[in-house]
């Protein structure tokens, strides 16, 4: 069903509390299942992909209880795991698909995975040729390529193996095979990428090992199950903290967010554009850095992304596009041909979407050129079925002359369920 949002002409203020990370989140249900004994989640993202991540390991046989955002698992470990009596269906989760194979390959049993129409078409060989290397055995559509997939699980063996891509969720995969895996399974990165996963493993017991961009796992026979509080994710925040940048006379503070410094790229390069963005209160919980961040409206100049760069803000990319039309000169993003293989072609989307809008952008291969700034006019858009571009749609209609008209938002319930809560909140505007 698609929405329309009317002209806003009012300031953003006030203070959010944002959901938790959703990396952190699929990551804590997926080592409390794994270990043994009683794992308490807080801040828990009650999103659509995060609890198909629980589903996954309810069918499993673990027992996971949910009130909100805190979850309790109560397990035996994974040797206590138990074939599913039905195909586990991940919907629209790339991360769920792509680490679960890394930890289903290594289980004594068969498992047939499955999603909705646009996971099925995400190329999951990134993961299932690395994990083949290892002595899994997979079978799906080109040659293992697409969902779904059927997995018989087999004794692994270590490997090292250097990422051809700047992908976290290929890096967890292998990691979390190399949990079941006879010796020692390294892999090395060549541009870091997020290290929630190596976070995680080390809380909970793995004998992981990270020197610079290579990271080593040994087999372990059990994990042991610890408590784990979720920082806000600092991928939602991104979408105000961008709002409040670009919106006249806005300030807005974003309570708790994960501070990650392989997540913080927006910081670094808000701060570069000119950005009048602070961070406060800043202390580490759960091997996790969080603190809060307060952004005022402010001028901004046009800057390059790229490189090393890319993978520290690959999430937020879509919304420093629109901020990206509010700044002064050519802000060029390139290095970032990933976009491509997420939950839609985001270069495509992205560059129609603002096109549409009335920004002057250029589409490329590897990222995209804005040019700014550039006043932005209503329109109708689509989402295409994903969360960030739904979000970046509604955003985008905060500077925007005329109204904005969205084929459909409900995608946004994937990471975001209380979106429009916040948004209504800090722009006194009645979204429901």
């Amino acid at each position: 069903m698609s929405v329309t949002f009317p002209i806003q002409k009012h300031p953003l203020c006030g203070t959010i509390e944002v959901p938790g990370d959703k990396s952190i989140s699929h990551r804590a249900v997926m080592l409390g299942s794994l270990a043994k004994g009683t794992t308490k989640i807080e801040n828990f993202l009650d999103g659509e992909d995060c609890l198909h991540t629980v589903d996954a390991f309810r069918k499993l046989g673990v027992s996971i209880e949910q009130d909100g955002t805190n979850v309790i698992i109560t397990s035996d470990g994974f040797k206590a795991f138990q074939e599913p009596k039905e195909p586990l269906y991940f919907g629209n989760s790339g991360t769920t698909a792509r680490l679960m194979l890394g930890i289903l390959s290594g289980l004594p049993f068969h498992t047939v995975v499955w999603g909705d129409p646009h996971l099925t078409v995400r190329p999951m060989d990134r993961v299932v040729l690395p994990l083949r290397k290892m002595g899994a055995q997979i079978d799906g559509r080109g040659h293992g390529s697409y969902l779904p997939l059927a997995i018989r699980g087999k004794t692994l063996k270590g490997i090292d193996y250097e990422l051809p891509v700047k992908s976290a969720q290929v890096k967890s995969a292998i990691l979390l095979a190399g949990l079941f895996a006879e010796g020692t399974t390294r892999v090395k990165e060549r541009s870091k990428t997020r290290d929630h996963t190596e976070n995680m493993l080390r809380a909970f017991g793995a004998d992981i090992n990270v020197m610079g961009n290579e990271i080593a796992i040994t087999k372990r026979q059990e994990l042991t199950a610890v408590d784990v509080t979720v920082p806000g994710d600092i991928s939602s925040a991104a979408f105000f903290i961008v709002a409040a940048t670009i919106v006249p006379h806005s300030e807005v503070t974003l309570l708790h967010v994960g501070l990650n410094e392989t997540r913080t790229g927006i910081i670094d390069v808000l701060k570069e554009m000119g950005a009048d963005i602070s961070v406060t209160n800043v202390r580490t919980s759960g091997g996790e850095k969080l603190g809060d961040i307060t952004v005022r409206h402010s001028a901004l100049k046009a800057v390059t992304i790229e490189g090393d760069m890319i993978p520290r803000l690959i999430d937020e990319i879509p919304i420093i596009a629109l901020l990206a039309t509010q700044a002064e000169g050519k802000t060029v993003i390139k290095d970032a041909e990933e976009l491509r293989v997420k939950e839609t072609d985001r270069i495509h989307a992205v560059v129609e979407v603002l096109t549409t809008l009335g920004a002057h952008i250029e589409e490329k291969d590897d990222g995209m050129i804005i040019y700014g700034k550039t006043p932005l006019k209503g329109g109708a858009i689509k989402s295409y079925s994903d969360h960030r571009m739904a979000m970046l749609g509604a955003i985008s209609s905060l500077i925007t002359s005329g109204p904005v008209t969205i084929d459909d938002v409900s995608s946004i319930n994937i990471s975001y369920p209380t979106f429009f809560e916040h948004l209504g909140q800090i722009s006194r505007t009645n979204y429901q």
